[in-house]
């Protein structure tokens, strides 16, 4: 559902000619709900998503509508209700992108008259509801932040296809940047490093291997020229340079995987399984692919995978959080951001 915000044409008078900027960070998505309707919505604009599903043809609609959306939506909402911030109502991607935003607008207050805001691709609030409210606080540039440390088409080209068709129903356009994917920046790395490091000095354990888990994606969409897993192959080698490990003890996986599809491997289930099986007593696992933490890291890493470790004969299991709104992680979306105002402040 999305929700569009009434143009306030009295304060957009008032701002008219006034330079600002709007910078607006983007996360991937979340129901509104934790129960199998709210689920059911995320899930319908989501997975209708040429970009996600690139297959959008009578078939996959029979699929989507006629089992998918009849089945996953209750399962699924399960799953939510095990990490819900209840609080809040809503999920931890949620509130841990809007303190994002927050904190990034506090860090740049002094850079001049920049106005920091935050969307979910999917779900509210929304982008187009988000880049209307800019506009009519007076930003005649923006810089969209889609928060993927690595780029690929079902993330980060289609934040850019959403803001490109609601600047395409604006007379008066934006100046427009997106900022780059930044799966080698040292300061990204460095923030991995510390995050792993402060974890791990407050468990009772020494994990004998840490998994670097990314979300997976179908290995056509690899085939057909996308570059993600190149840049988490990437991300995987700059932090084993940095913490000083090699491939068997920082190991790279891919999770997530849905359908019946081939999607990239090794994928993280499995692995965790066999490292318990070879003798893996004590295993960390690491997301750097997710800036934020959500069902994927909550749940399907911190719940799923920890079980599946156990069952197989692990004993010690922990989940390193994402970067968030922690000090290192904002640290890394400050310099991304100021590095792409370069020239507007």
């Amino acid at each position: 559902m999305t929700v569009v915000i009434p143009i306030d044409r009295a304060r957009a008078a008032q701002n008219a000619g006034r330079e600002r900027i709007g910078v607006l960070l983007v996360n991937l998505g979340t129901p509104d709900t934790a129960d199998a309707a709210g689920v059911r919505v995320y899930l319908k604009e989501f997975l209708s998503d040429p970009r996600v599903i690139e297959t959008q043809g009578l078939f996959w609609k029979f699929i989507l509508n006629g089992i998918i959306l009849n089945t996953r939506p209750r399962r699924k909402a399960r799953d939510y209700l095990k990490i819900w911030n209840t609080e809040l109502n809503e999920s931890p991607l949620k509130t841990i992108t809007r303190g994002q935003s927050d904190k990034l607008a506090a860090d740049i207050a002094d850079h001049g008259d920049v106005i920091v805001d935050w969307a979910m691709r999917y779900g509210n609030p929304s982008i187009r509801s988000r880049i209307e409210a800019l506009t009519t606080q007076g930003c005649d540039r923006l810089l969209v932040v889609p928060l993927y440390p690595q780029y690929s088409a079902a993330t980060s080209a289609t934040v850019c296809d959403e803001v490109f068709r609601v600047l395409g129903e604006m007379r008066a356009q934006p100046t427009l940047r997106v900022t780059p994917p930044y799966y080698d920046d040292p300061d990204y790395i460095e923030a991995l490093a510390v995050s792993i490091d402060t974890h791990l000095a407050a468990q009772q354990f020494k994990p004998d291997v840490i998994v670097a888990s990314f979300h997976g994606m179908p290995q056509t969409y690899v085939d057909k020229g996308d570059p993600y897993q190149e840049q988490c192959v990437a991300t995987t080698e700059a932090l084993r340079k940095r913490m000083g490990l090699d491939a068997s003890k920082l190991m790279l996986t891919f999770q997530s995987r849905f359908g019946f599809d081939k999607w990239l491997q090794p994928y993280t289930d499995k692995t965790v399984a066999k490292l318990a099986k070879d003798g893996v007593k004590r295993l960390a696992v690491i997301t750097p692919g997710f800036s934020a933490d959500c069902l994927e890291t909550l749940e399907e890493i911190a719940y799923e995978n920890a079980e599946i470790f156990r069952h197989n004969g692990g004993e010690a299991f922990t989940a390193i959080p994402c970067l968030n709104d922690s000090e290192p992680g904002m640290d890394v979306i400050r310099q991304l951001v100021l590095r792409e105002l370069q020239g507007w402040l």
